[in-house]
């Protein structure tokens, strides 16, 4: 059997998906008591749970999404417990790329890991890096608020400024990755080309349909989900495009 999984990674995965269930379940219990405390209604307390349930399936969509991709280097176990806890696509797919090119290896994690040293390795380096930020918060989060709020109160606009700026800065390293970002040579579609850009434009253009028609039909429910649908029919697209533009097109690349 395959060492990426074996009884020991699927038991490791099922612990942890225990583990986390529990955790889940406990806090809910908690605070379901505190609300019949505080004189809340029951039906009040139940809408609240079911609408916080159906939220989540909107970015669990994305998290398979992420194991889907991890998977064909590191199998499905791995990425199954890491994003059981903590992570995403962009800082996983890094991470192991980072780990992988540190043993010499070309292909990141488009190519099947073989060796349990190289694995064992990737595993470590995303379970730390996504370690920090569950350390740093709790210590140094009030501290950032409290600056914040200094700023805030004497600019109000300034605190919009930030947020309008980070949010743009996340989004223009995404665009600019699609446009113009360098990928490994030794894998096909890596590097920004026509298919990065399809998938780009397709998904820009899907979100904003899916926008206006949450707007002119009230429907609160699909603006949660319109990012999670608008990634997943940019894959659909691309994959579609690959498979009917001639391969000379489809995988034409500027900077592979």
């Amino acid at each position: 059997m395959d060492f990426k999984e074996d009884k020991f990674m699927v038991g490791l995965a099922i612990g942890v998906v225990i583990f986390v269930i529990a955790q889940a379940v406990f806090f809910l219990v908690r605070a379901i008591k505190r609300a019949k405390k505080m004189g809340i209604e029951g039906s009040v307390i139940k809408n609240t749970a079911v609408s916080s349930a159906l939220f989540t399936i909107a970015p669990a969509i994305g998290i398979v999404a992420t194991v889907l991709t991890l998977s064909a280097g590191l199998g499905y176990v791995l990425p199954w417990i890491r994003l059981t806890v903590i992570g995403n696509i962009s800082y996983e797919v890094t991470a192991a790329t980072n780990a992988i090119e540190a043993y010499g290896l070309t292909g990141g994690i488009a190519n099947e890991i073989t060796d349990p040293e190289v694995f064992g390795t990737i595993a470590w380096v995303m379970t730390l890096g996504s370690i920090m930020p569950l350390v740093l918060i709790p210590i140094f989060l009030k501290k950032i608020q409290s600056k914040i709020g200094k700023a805030a109160s004497k600019n109000s606009a300034w605190s919009s400024v930030m947020s309008a700026a980070a949010f743009i800065g996340l989004i223009a390293a995404f665009v600019a990755r699609a446009i113009a970002g360098k990928g490994d040579a030794n894998i096909v579609g890596d590097g920004a080309g026509v298919l990065s850009v399809a998938a780009l434009l397709f998904s820009i253009v899907l979100m904003l349909i899916l926008q206006k028609i949450a707007d002119v039909k009230q429907w609160k429910w699909l603006e949660s989900f319109a990012m999670p649908f608008a990634m997943i029919g940019a894959m659909a697209f691309v994959m579609l495009l690959a498979q009917v533009l001639p391969e000379n097109i489809a995988f034409f690349e500027w900077r592979g």
